[in-house]
């Protein structure tokens, strides 16, 4: 019996694998450019997991394709994407197909939202929106969003501490408490981890990276003022099912980035993304007897659900947590040392969760509810000062999109923030200083956006925004863009007039006042600081008889500000005062923007920013510290395809800089020198993997070696008599300490 049954399995198992070989078949093809065969193009099957690449004759196979019909993909970057129909049946179970792919002519057909609060084409938006892809942040691979943005025309990831390596992102001279982050379009990165919420972002789920240079407070409310940072994670349907990446650097640096897709159940997607950095080498290159760069192990799990719903509506889901302990200082500190006066650190405990998401409503009309909560813990001593904090934020809003008419089409918003911040600082003490009392802020607001078609070739948009702060009261916000093109699109005029504002806390966005021994004083209630600004953005795209295509933009901006809180470094070198400016302050300048991709497989990114930011005050105008008058960046690429070769040589250069000095006294010097941090990097794909290895900081620029004023003295107990204002003080840095270094890595993806 036993003999039969084992026969009666082995028949069922063979008749099985033949019906099942039976019911698939075979797809193979070319994919020519210029009618040359070319190498390295993804080929797959839309809804499945059946998927490869081109080899260098350009030809590519698909095996066991199940029977019936499928959308064949082809993709590459820079390349339009082509899809053809195929079927397969018993009666034709092999096909040959041929594709002829034709070159982007630009990236004017990507859909962004950071502009307008919903999805439209970049060459269709009102308003100027720069968009990058991970292909461009590939090209000097980076541990966290803040360094990755460094070779971005018009951003400077500014370093604000010697000690602790934490600092803000820079747009167009405005310091990083201006610069709004978001993650989706939900507002993440603000308040207390402004300093540290930009690391830990895993970099293998990002799909691309929006920015919007100038204020956008009318659909974004408080802090919007310089711009706007929006990542957007990849969606479930387009991403791989792995994707990996990992390298380490000669100065044992060692960052990895994991991202995984997964379904639960039949309605159900996940996006699981993991960040882990770890770097516990101490350096002291400069030989001040501090850590060159701030030793940190750091982990991020960030995972996103999007929900399939009957109706095809939006309803996504997501969260993420990031812990990260990091320290520098001295060099033969220890975890013991901590909050005492034996031996000078900064240790940094900071523990963070997130959470956001979408709900469309199932309604005729468009109606969508965006939520995100975020809790931020941090505990953290500087020397022997500590700072104990925690933030929480709940913000949600409702966008009822419509259109009136034709030419009419209308954003409603309203918003509710909520945010709740307690430290053990006298910034939330009582007015008697006796008893504890933390903030707690209330912010609810609406908005109106109506986008107007005025003809085919002219656009109006105008908002307005009207906040009430449970503080400061009530806040209106209001905007106009116009924009024009040409008929044929290959000119784009953008004008845009705009309002934002910003509630300020001091001890959150503005490290300075927490480290070195200076004196914090607030002169006054701190006032929300209120913008102006007008921008004018001008896009030229050429495309040659030959293929090489060429993207222009120019822009000049001009803010004006209202009660710009600036800190006052050198009325008193003992002291930091924090007050509203009685005068105003300006941010103006111009910048261009180049982008050329030639057919040769070489290409260039090239930017220059040039730009007066100052302040008035008492008749008498001066610089704004901190702020380059001049900055320019530049990735230049050469793909070498016959032997899958590609090399990425990337950088930027600053002009000099003012920097706070502790009086007439103080020995350093009261300006930043020129310098340019560059880097290269090789990298060759073998099918599903790619190696890549470089150098990074290839002139080996660090500032000057007394960054750190008496660093022997950090707690000050031998002042000079004759000059006692002369203290310890790590708030003089312009740059990271960190010298030249090379690195490998290895990035794997299954499509």
């Amino acid at each position: 019996m036993k003999v039969i049954n084992t026969l009666v399995l082995l028949f069922g198992f063979a008749f099985f694998s033949f019906i099942s070989n039976a019911q698939t078949g075979q797809i193979t093809g070319i994919v020519t450019f210029e009618n040359t065969p070319i190498e390295y193009i993804d080929v797959y099957i839309s809804g499945t997991k059946i998927g490869t690449s081109t080899n260098s004759k350009g030809v590519f196979e698909l095996n066991t394709v199940p029977f019936g019909t499928h959308k064949i993909i082809v993709s590459a970057l820079g390349f339009k994407t082509i899809v053809k129909t195929i079927t397969l049946s018993e009666r034709k179970k092999a096909a040959t197909l041929s594709f002829t792919i034709q070159e982007d002519a630009s990236t004017l057909n990507e859909v962004v939202i950071s502009g307008t609060l919903k999805p439209v084409k970049k060459l269709e938006s009102p308003v100027p929106i720069e968009v990058y892809s991970p292909t461009f942040f590939n090209k000097n691979p980076a541990p966290s969003i803040f360094e990755s943005l460094q070779n971005i025309n018009g951003i400077r990831p500014q370093v604000n501490c010697s000690v602790c390596n934490t600092g803000d992102i820079h747009i167009n001279g405005l310091e990083g408490p201006y610069t709004f982050v978001l993650i989706d379009g939900m507002p993440i990165v603000s308040g207390l981890s402004t300093v540290y919420g930009l690391t830990g972002i895993p970099q293998s789920l990002i799909e691309r990276v929006e920015i919007v240079k100038g204020p956008a407070s009318t659909l974004y409310g408080s802090e919007a003022v310089g711009g706007v940072i929006n990542i957007i994670t990849k969606n479930s349907s387009s991403a791989p099912v792995l994707s990996t990446e990992t390298y380490g650097s000669s100065w044992l640096e060692v960052n990895t980035d994991l991202g995984f897709k997964y379904n639960l159940g039949s309605t159900t997607e996940g996006l699981l993304g993991i960040n882990y950095f770890n770097y516990q080498n101490p350096i002291d290159n400069n030989n001040d007897g501090f850590t060159d760069l701030t030793l940190q192990d750091r982990i991020s799990i960030f995972n996103k659900f999007s929900f399939e719903r009957k109706s095809n509506k939006v309803f996504t889901v997501a969260a993420r947590y990031v812990y990260e302990d990091r320290w520098g200082g001295e060099m033969n500190w220890e975890p013991q040392h901590r909050d005492g006066t034996d031996v000078y650190g900064e240790s940094i405990y900071t523990s963070r969760w997130e959470t956001f998401g979408t709900y469309q409503l199932p309604t005729t009309e468009n109606i969508r509810f965006q939520f995100s909560a975020n809790g931020h813990n941090q505990n953290s001593v500087y020397g022997n000062t500590s700072y104990i904090a925690d933030q929480y934020i709940g913000f949600g809003q409702f966008l009822w999109d419509t259109s009136f008419g034709k030419n009419h089409d209308v954003l409603f918003g309203l918003a509710y923030r909520y945010t709740y911040y307690d430290d053990n600082t006298f910034a939330t003490m009582s007015s008697n200083g006796e008893n504890n009392q933390p903030s707690i802020t209330h912010l609810p607001g609406l908005f109106v956006q109506d986008e107007i078609s005025l003809s085919s070739q002219n656009k109006l948009l105008l908002g307005a925004r009207y906040d009430h702060n449970s503080i400061h009261g009530g806040i209106f916000s209001p905007r106009v863009n116009y924009k024009w093109n040409s008929y044929d699109k290959s000119d784009v005029l953008r004008i845009s007039v705009g309002n934002g504002f910003r509630v300020a806390n001091v001890f959150t966005e503005d490290h300075a006042a927490l480290t070195g021994n200076r004196e914090v004083v607030f002169e006054g209630d701190l006032s929300p600081e209120t913008s102006w600004n007008a921008n004018i953005n001008y896009v030229k795209n050429i495309v040659t008889s030959s293929n090489t295509i060429v993207n222009i933009d120019a822009s000049a901006f001009y803010t004006y500000f209202d009660n710009k809180i600036i800190p006052d470094y050198e009325t008193d070198p003992s002291k930091i005062i924090y007050s509203n400016l009685e005068g105003n302050a300006v941010s103006q300048g111009v910048s261009l923007n180049i982008n050329a991709t030639f057919i040769s497989g070489f290409s260039i990114i090239a930017g220059a920013t040039l730009m007066d930011v100052s302040t008035t005050e008492n008749g008498e105008k001066e610089r704004q510290l901190l702020t380059e008058s001049f900055s320019g960046t530049w990735n230049i690429s050469y793909n070498f395809r016959s032997i899958g070769l590609k090399v990425d040589y990337t950088g930027n250069v600053y002009a000099p800089m003012d920097l706070p000095l502790l009086g007439d006294n103080d020995p350093r010097t009261p300006k930043s020198p020129w310098y340019s941090i560059q880097n290269i990097q090789f990298s060759k794909k073998f099918k599903r993997f790619e190696l890549f290895g470089g150098v990074k900081n290839l002139l080996n620029f660090t500032p000057p070696a007394n960054s750190i004023l008496r660093s022997f003295d950090p707690f000050d107990e031998n002042l000079d008599p004759e000059n006692p204002n002369l203290t310890f003080d790590p708030a003089y840095v312009f740059a990271s300490n960190q010298g030249i270094r090379t690195f490998v890595g290895l990035r794997y993806k299954i499509i």
